[in-house]
């Protein structure tokens, strides 16, 4: 088993919008406004387009061979295009199974548009069986594909209408979410520096997506009702052992919802 669960966190890439709209001078906070303004206009919704995004955080959960672990790419405020190069060197070097909760439909295409942008090669990613025949029906980027699992798109059963969040999956499950921080607060998290609270709410989005995963594992029949109980027990011992205050938090409210 060699299974990464990935998340990134973004915040709006000021300097692409200060080029898209002539913005030249403002300060970031008066940029990023001005994008958010003129998303509203054409969507009606805050949510930049995907290219505007800048990644500043990349987590992943690992589940391998030798255990299991959740960590985050680089040293907080290492640049985004090492974190970018680290998440393709993986693919790169272990080839893992890859799981996120809507993946193919946000984090994998902004890593696509940064890792273009700043000329990262990423051959093992791009795949299909051209060079390696294993990856013809079976790659990361075929949607019906499981070398990536995006949970959120098969739970629905491709249907948008069906689509639900990660935090409402992780409420339906027991499971603990968001903690107290939302995706909504990235931004001005990392306006203030906060980037170690902006990687630990990525954390805990992997840990919540991997014990969806492994729910999922045991109804389409892939685990037995025992081995997910060891899987479980395996996250726990982590959490137990972690140093981390996100961790401990993240076990004590999954306990209490047992």
């Amino acid at each position: 088993m060699n299974c990464l669960v990935f998340d990134i966190e973004t915040v709006p890439d000021v300097e692409l919008g200060r080029r898209l709209y002539g913005l030249d001078g403002l300060p970031d906070e008066e940029v990023a406004k001005a994008m958010y303004a003129a998303c509203r206009q054409n969507g009606g919704s805050e949510f930049l387009p995907h290219e505007q995004h800048r990644v500043v955080a990349i987590s992943c959960a690992l589940r391998s061979r030798d255990g299991f672990r959740v960590w985050s790419l680089g040293e907080p405020g290492a640049p985004e295009e090492e974190l970018v190069e680290r998440f393709f060197d993986g693919i790169e070097k272990f080839s893992p199974d890859l799981v996120s909760w809507n993946g193919k439909g946000f984090d994998l295409p902004v890593l696509h548009y940064r890792a273009l942008r700043a000329g990262i090669q990423a051959p093992r990613y791009w795949e299909i069986g051209d060079e390696d025949g294993t990856f013809r029906y079976n790659n990361y980027l075929g949607r019906f594909h499981w070398r990536h699992i995006d949970l959120m798109d098969v739970l629905s059963g491709y249907q948008p209408r069906a689509r639900a969040s990660l935090e409402n999956i992780a409420a339906l499950l027991g499971l603990p979410g968001k903690l107290g921080f939302s995706g909504a607060q990235v931004w001005d998290a990392y306006r203030e520096g906060n980037i170690v609270g902006i990687r630990r709410y990525c954390e805990t989005d992997v840990l919540n997506t991997y014990l969806i995963f492994l729910r999922f594992q045991l109804m389409r029949g892939r685990f037995s009702r025992e081995r997910y109980q060891d899987e479980l027990e395996r996250v726990r011992t982590f959490l137990r052992n972690g140093r981390e205050p996100h961790f401990a938090e993240f076990l004590r409210a999954w306990e209490s919802n047992a």
